[in-house]
């Protein structure tokens, strides 16, 4: 059952696609079309994670995030403020950091 290809391990159909999908999501953004370099932004569920990059680092820090803060107030990508719910993928490999103004309100980011 267990063997080095896409059906060596009882359960793995998508080969971690769903994984990954969770792990941008936790991060606050997920691919919407992977072709075209887009990533959709949406609510951390960590307060900060940081990718290695050929550019050094990209960062995403989320402020104030807590059980209670958990709607995004708004949104900046190297202090620039992000409004169309969007980053690029050369964004990322840029290197850099994204950062999530956190609240509890239920007014938040794109409203």
């Amino acid at each position: 059952y267990f063997f080095d290809g896409t059906d060596g391990l009882c359960g793995n159909d998508d080969c971690g696609q769903m994984s990954a999908w969770y792990i941008f999501s936790a991060m606050g953004f997920y691919p919407f079309n992977p072709c075209g370099g887009e990533y959709i932004i949406g609510a951390p569920q960590v307060a900060c994670a940081k990718l290695k990059v050929e550019s050094g680092e990209f960062k995403v820090v989320a402020r104030n995030l807590s059980r209670e803060n958990k709607y995004v107030k708004s949104v900046t990508l190297n202090g620039k403020p992000i409004t169309d719910w969007k980053i690029r993928h050369t964004d990322i490999m840029a290197g850099g950091e994204l950062v999530f103004e956190m609240t509890n309100a239920s007014e938040h980011f794109g409203d």
